[in-house]
């Protein structure tokens, strides 16, 4: 790749792993399903009425819609604001390629490699250290809603291969726009009107500026930039960069949010991120001389938009896969309980 090319997709890497901090900071401004409408909300809006209708069938785009904006960046965004560290977000998303290889041998006929398979032990290898970390020093049932956010992101990327739309920044646009109601009509649900009202009620310069980032710089941005890398060189030269991301969600999460990061997360940082490069590069190799479809691969790496992140995440945002500050009214909540921050001895905000 040339320099300013590497550069560019260094600088995409950075902005998803950063995008985890700037969602913990929005999810102290909102509640974790009503920021993530409005991420997707700005996502699709206007961009939808400037892009046309992508060409594939109305069930790959509702399907995709569902699974990365309620199923993934709907289950993470509710995982961190329950206490689940940025950081640590980051790495244990980035197991999707495992959950994609699996659902891609059961429903799309794909055989991984021994290599891939080596590679996934590893992943899920690093996965458990993670978790027994976490389960000794922070809420455990975040860190399982996180991994099933990172087995929705799984189930769309299959459903993203079988859709291979021609035109990926259209649809991802159109895909935006499909959690947008599911997700306000489930936070009016559990979050109730009235916390919901108070958030909109108490938007401040930090609240919008978590929105725009997640929803454009990390969703728009990083997909037009990542989608630009994909048409000019082969995936698998472009794949490793995703990689770089957990690397800056954890140190960035620990620079901004002083999150600290033991030496079980170090040791499962190297096994994850080991695995997810040997699934990667087990993969069977393109045909000589061929390039990239312009479809989306949400794998390994997305091919046109990934969300680790974040959300994207679509990442980013979460963007996908961001952060922000008016905290919930005082009581329990059984499905979004008070966000529990690592370091502080109240959540966040009470």
């Amino acid at each position: 790749m040339k320099p300013a090319h590497t550069a560019l997709a260094v600088l995409v890497a950075a902005l998803w792993g950063v995008n985890f901090v700037v969602i913990d900071i929005g999810l102290d401004h909102f509640p974790p399903l009503l920021f993530c409408a409005l991420r997707f909300l700005l996502a699709a809006l206007p961009a939808i009425f400037l892009v046309g209708r992508p060409r594939v069938a109305w069930r790959w785009v509702v399907g995709v819609g569902l699974a990365l904006g309620v199923g993934k960046f709907g289950l993470l965004f509710v995982g961190m604001n329950a206490g689940m560290p940025a950081g640590l977000s980051s790495l244990v998303l980035q197991v999707q390629s495992v959950f994609t290889a699996v659902l891609a041998f059961a429903f799309l006929r794909e055989r991984p490699g021994p290599v891939r398979v080596v590679g996934m032990v590893v992943a899920l290898a690093g996965i458990a250290v993670a978790a027994v970390d976490e389960g000794g020093s922070g809420p455990l049932g975040a860190f399982a809603l996180v991994l099933v956010a990172a087995a929705f992101w799984g189930v769309s990327n299959v459903l993203t291969r079988k859709a291979s739309p021609e035109a990926p920044f259209a649809f991802m646009v159109w895909t935006s726009a499909v959690p947008v109601l599911p997700l306000l009509a489930l936070s009016l649900l559990f979050e109730g009107p009235r916390r919901d009202a108070e958030a909109l009620a108490a938007l401040d310069l930090t609240g919008v500026g978590a929105i725009l980032f997640v929803a454009l710089v990390t969703t728009l941005f990083g997909f037009s930039a990542w989608s630009r890398l994909l048409r000019r060189y082969p995936a698998s030269t472009v794949a490793p960069y995703t990689l770089l991301v957990p690397v800056f969600g954890m140190s960035s999460a620990a620079l901004f949010l002083a999150e600290p990061v033991s030496g079980l997360q170090w040791c499962a940082a190297a096994l994850l991120v080991g695995g997810v490069a040997l699934t990667s590069r087990g993969s069977a190799p393109d045909p000589a001389g061929s390039r990239p479809k312009a479809g989306l691969n949400f794998a390994h790496p997305p091919r046109g938009l990934n969300f680790a992140h974040p959300s994207q995440g679509l990442n980013s945002a979460h963007a996908p896969q961001g952060s922000d500050a008016l905290d919930p009214p005082q009581g329990r909540d059984v499905l979004h309980p008070p966000r529990a921050r690592v370091g502080k001895s109240s959540p966040a905000g009470d």
